[in-house]
């Protein structure tokens, strides 16, 4: 174990690392990527228009049952974040980064005013250009209809997706800018290649939407990218991508009865 800052390493550890960046994204969001993937070839296969088809998230397990069903919802918002413990566990007891994982990706609340700050300002900034961009795709054939809340209406329907939302934000960021950043970098990778590869990987775990959310994730993903590089904090990445899920998850939730197009 190493308590030295980040340092480019000999050949061995460099290795070593960009296989556990593999090892990593195999477990999480790079296997999500892949079945991503394969459905939107499944969905391009279809005799149906991509245009006319209908992807549905946050969905009940069993709506008739809703003890049983929030019993499902809170495993989906425990398991999911198993890959963020294990990358700090590892980077602790291996090639620790100066002031250790949480201090060295900003992962803290030594800052809240500024992660706050900056996170809503992001989040006023880019919230409507990506509902734009997903109508916008839908209209004109490359997205799919996006139903983005579907659980069965009970007292902890709205509660639970905003869990949902925070539990998006943790995973993705600290895995795919906190993580792969740092690691990145002691690995002796270019910023650039990070930069670019992290966000091409989180269009790509948007496929199963359609190429529009491909295309937003990838733009937000080289916003998110360079923002972190000048910040050195993935807390106000969390804070904007929880936001905009929040907006998404519980704005559909609440107006869907009343809007048909969506």
């Amino acid at each position: 174990m190493s308590d030295a800052g980040i340092q480019l390493p000999a050949g061995e550890t460099a290795r070593r690392l960009r296989i556990e960046m593999l090892v990593v994204l195999g477990l999480s969001l790079g296997r999500s990527a892949v079945y991503s993937v394969l459905s939107l070839a499944d969905k391009l296969t279809k005799e149906v228009p991509l245009a006319q088809q209908r992807t549905s998230i946050n969905t009940s397990a069993t709506p008739e049952r809703p003890w049983l069903d929030l019993a499902y919802q809170l495993a989906n918002l425990v398991f999911p974040l198993m890959p963020v413990a294990l990358v700090f566990y590892l980077m602790w007891v291996w090639q620790r980064p100066h002031g250790g994982p949480f201090r060295r990706m900003g992962f803290d609340l030594r800052r809240p005013g500024f992660d706050l700050g900056v996170g809503s300002l992001v989040f006023a900034g880019i919230g409507a250009g990506g509902i734009l961009l997903y109508l916008a795709a839908r209209e004109l054939g490359f997205n799919t209809t996006v139903a983005a809340a579907n659980l069965a209406e009970a007292w902890w329907t709205i509660p639970v997706l905003v869990l949902r939302a925070v539990m998006n934000g943790v995973l993705e960021e600290v895995v795919m800018v906190g993580y792969l950043f740092t690691r990145w970098r002691q690995a002796g990778g270019r910023t650039a290649t990070v930069l670019v590869g992290s966000a091409l990987i989180r269009g790509a775990y948007h496929l199963y939407q359609g190429f529009g959310g491909f295309a937003g994730n990838l733009i937000m993903g080289l916003l998110f990218g360079w923002l972190y590089l000048r910040t050195k904090r993935v807390m106000p990445l969390v804070v904007v991508h929880s936001l905009l899920d929040i907006a998404a998850f519980v704005g559909y939730a609440l107006l869907k009865p009343h809007l048909s197009w969506l």
